[in-house]
């Protein structure tokens, strides 16, 4: 299953929005079941942010989500998301 987060960030604020979404990335990235994560920035309108992740499941993902570390650092970045579904299943085997 796949998760697609996206963010909208004032240029000037994309640094240091960067830095604790790498931060975010890491703590996710040693979660039982992750697969994969990418990031970028939309090419029609430089404010929006898009972060996916990659899990085997959805269980794995919401079990990531759990852990103290990911609350204290992934957590305060992903609330910060546009509020709008985000988990997907693959349809494409």
């Amino acid at each position: 299953m796949f998760v697609v987060i996206r963010f909208r960030v004032g240029e000037s604020e994309q640094a240091g929005f960067g830095e604790r979404l790498r931060a975010a990335v890491d703590v996710l990235a040693l979660q039982k079941g992750f697969v994969a994560a990418r990031t970028g920035r939309n090419v029609d309108d430089p404010e929006l942010l898009a972060l996916t992740l990659e899990f085997e499941n959805v269980g794995s993902y919401r079990r990531a989500l759990s852990p103290y570390d990911v609350k204290l650092t992934a957590v305060p970045l992903l609330s910060q998301a546009i509020d709008e579904p985000t988990a997907y299943e693959d349809l494409l085997m």
